[in-house]
């Protein structure tokens, strides 16, 4: 064609520009010159090294320069462009190539019907549709397909009803579609009627019922398939050891594992990964290091896997060493990767490991996925660096209710109870669903900062106007609610005039409350209930002997402890641990088994000098023994958060921030003490008991004194 334009420059009309709108030249002499030219100019374009090499290498512009030499391209050329351009998400240009195509056949009609699937332009997929002049049975399945892709279930029936024939890929997308859509019922009746089923056709089943919480049915539908006589693929394997993962089903994942060796399917990233899986989620973890060893080659899927069976089975620094292998290895982390790193930082409360990922998801640019900015948010959440949490909430372009849940439970755990409700008008504004977690997270939100009457509002707003059910637990954040503002009787009517039977967690919030006001009667009344819900309640045994204890009436604390020796009921002991360089540092009350024991007391006896110049007096009424006063004083200066605090002290660098963890609520005169340590240093003091994060600074808590 370069010669040919050589040769005939003043044939070069408007008619001969790359796609014109009539491809026809009206030219005579350049018509029956055409004629001879175009079947070579086609073959050129075609085979030509340089079109295919802009194709292989996904340049669709470049493709386009080439076969523009050529004047007429082929309609195969012109469908490959046309695939380039869908690939890379440019919908219009890809419309516009195939509207200016003089003839099309079914594969192109076909590649735009699909390939404004995938742009998310279902109008326009069923304009293209509408005018194929005879849609074949691909034409009808692509349709159906996204139809199901769009959650239109209805629409896919209607279209897979009126099907002129009906082969086995579109009875396989029906079923595919169903799977992913929750309609399990609809796809097990389908699956009945099908024809003839081949490979994809039980796979399908077996994953769709696996997917859908239905884990023992697909392993039936596995079984079947073996005693039919279909030979399972690696996608086949792959679903059943999910099936088995999700069931705890040991014996027949084993069994599957040895036809996986049989049948070489071992060299299958995704059936190894499934395999790993497996075996962690049934709690054998060496078996899962095991396949993971004897994996000739490893991508990210099976570290992944691996990494996150550590994870579940509390081995979290295993799973951050193969974390920082993915990296140096460069098997690059992706999503999955970084969600079960945060989550073993979570598992070990380690916020320098968690900044760590954190920066490596930076250095990836997944810190902003939104999948990944959820972990971090509950990384930091857990590890008390709220501010850090709200950081990562802001910067997400892409928000989900995961998202909006975790920064408002975050902010009811830290005591940033109006935060929490202005995240709630937030998610309001910008038509986001909330669900019971939102009405749990906002609820805790005003039963940690005092806010009685919002609680109030709230649980009527939910129970009257959405489409949550309530649960025990929000009535138990309920009665927590009422029951530590003081509104006792509130509370107890609540209670007895719930639609659901009161289960022990709503009793134990009443009798929380009980412990909080001196309410003996109301104390005993919720702890006979308690017991007689959960009779090995330890619980409930404790905080009614303390509230006996505070009132010094040590008979019937003697009473109950006799009666939790004589049914074998224990009581969790207090701890405290700080966390410092990656190791945990472990107290109880009284402890003097740590190797700086010495120095801890030393420290201990510094501040309780320290405290007494700034007039502090002990509150004798949360040390629970019936001893000398100077016995209790004793006693509560070596609770296990005091001996916890004074090892990070003597352990950090002066003006940084100390956490402390506790197992149990912190008492009410370690939570006066630590408020004045925190401004006899001048250091911000964490402390996270059971039920949410004291921010101690300056001789004031973040929960105002109301927890």
């Amino acid at each position: 064609m370069i010669r040919f334009r050589a040769v005939f420059p003043y044939l070069r009309c408007s008619c001969t520009r790359a796609f014109p709108s009539s491809w026809l030249c009206s030219c005579e002499t350049f018509a029956q010159l055409h004629h001879r030219f175009s079947k070579r100019a086609s073959h050129a374009a075609r085979d030509s090294p340089a079109a295919s090499a802009h194709l292989k290498n996904g340049n669709p512009d470049g493709t386009r320069e080439v076969l523009d030499m050529s004047r007429c391209p082929d309609v195969r050329s012109v469908t490959k462009m046309i695939a380039g351009r869908l690939r890379n998400g440019r919908l219009g240009d890809a419309l516009k190539l195939f509207d200016e195509m003089p003839a099309r056949d079914s594969v192109c009609w076909n590649t735009m019907i699909k390939g404004c699937l995938d742009c998310g332009d279902l109008v326009t997929a069923e304009e293209l549709f509408d005018e194929m002049p005879e849609p074949s049975v691909v034409s009808w399945t692509t349709m159906v397909d996204g139809f199901f892709r769009f959650g239109q279930v209805e629409r896919a029936e209607k279209f897979f009803k009126q099907m002129p024939i009906r082969d086995l890929t579109a009875w396989n997308a029906m079923l595919h579609g169903y799977c992913e859509n929750a309609r399990v019922d609809d796809a097990v009746r389908l699956f009945e009627q099908i024809p003839s089923r081949n490979v994809i056709s039980w796979t399908s089943m077996i994953g769709g019922l696996d997917q859908n919480g239905r884990c023992e049915e697909a392993l039936v539908v596995f079984e079947r398939m073996f005693k039919s006589g279909m030979v399972p693929n690696a996608s086949t394997l792959t679903c059943a050891l999910s099936a088995c993962a999700n069931a705890l089903s040991f014996p027949l994942g084993v069994q599957i594992h040895g036809h996986v060796f049989k049948s070489g399917f071992c060299l299958s990233g995704f059936v190894c990964a499934s395999l790993i899986t497996f075996y962690a989620n049934c709690k054998r973890i060496e078996k899962s290091t095991q396949v993971f060893n004897e994996v000739a080659s490893r991508n990210v899927v099976i570290c992944t896997a691996l990494l996150t069976g550590y994870g579940s089975n509390g081995r979290h620094e295993d799973g951050l060493k193969i974390f920082s292998d993915m990296i140096r290895k460069s098997a690059l982390p992706n999503q999955s990767s970084f969600v079960s790193a945060l989550n073993s930082c979570c598992g070990l409360e380690s916020l320098d490991r968690g900044k760590e990922v954190h920066a490596s998801a930076v250095k990836l640019k997944l810190g902003c996925d939104v999948f990944v900015g959820n972990s971090l948010i509950v990384m930091y959440n857990k590890c008390g660096v709220i501010d850090d949490a709200v950081g990562v909430f802001k910067r997400l372009r892409e928000k989900n209710i995961v998202t909006w849940n975790a920064i408002v439970c975050g902010c009811a755990h830290h005591g940033r109870g109006m935060w929490a409700m202005e995240l709630f008008s937030k998610i309001i504004r910008g038509l986001v669903q909330p669900d019971e977690i939102t009405l749990t997270g906002l609820l805790s939100s005003c039963n940690h900062s005092g806010m009685l009457q919002k609680g109030r509002c709230l649980f009527r707003y939910f129970s009257e106007n959405t489409s949550i059910e309530l649960k025990h637990e929000h009535y138990a954040c309920m009665v927590d609610v009422l029951g530590r503002y003081g509104k006792l009787e509130e509370a107890e009517d609540l209670v007895r005039n719930m639609p659901l039977k009161a289960n022990s967690i709503v009793w134990l919030a009443l009798l929380s409350s009980c412990r909080m006001h001196s309410n003996i009667d109301l104390a005993e009344r919720a702890t006979n209930y308690i017991l007689d819900l959960e009779p090995h309640c330890s619980a409930a045994y404790v905080l009614l002997s303390n509230l006996y204890a505070s009132a010094n009436r040590w008979s019937d604390v003697s009473r109950l402890r006799v009666t939790m020796r004589d049914r074998g009921i224990v009581k969790q002991l207090g701890s405290s641990w700080v966390t410092i360089k990656g190791q945990k540092h472990l107290f109880l009350s009284g402890d003097k088994s740590h190797p700086l024991s010495e120095n801890i007391y030393w420290k201990l006896d510094w501040l309780k000098m320290k405290l007494k110049e700034l007039g502090h007096v002990p509150d004798r009424r949360f040390s629970l023994h019936d001893v000398e006063d100077e016995q209790k004083e004793e006693s509560l200066f070596y609770h296990s958060e005091r001996l916890a605090v004074a090892f990070a002290l003597i352990s950090t660098v002066e003006g940084s921030t100390i956490t402390v963890m506790k197992n149990l609520r912190i008492c009410g005169d370690c939570h006066s003490v630590i408020k004045l340590i925190a401004k006899i240093v001048d250091r911000e003091i964490v402390v996270r008991d059971s039920s949410r994060f004291h921010h101690f600074k300056s001789g004031i808590c973040s929960c105002g004194d109301y927890w």
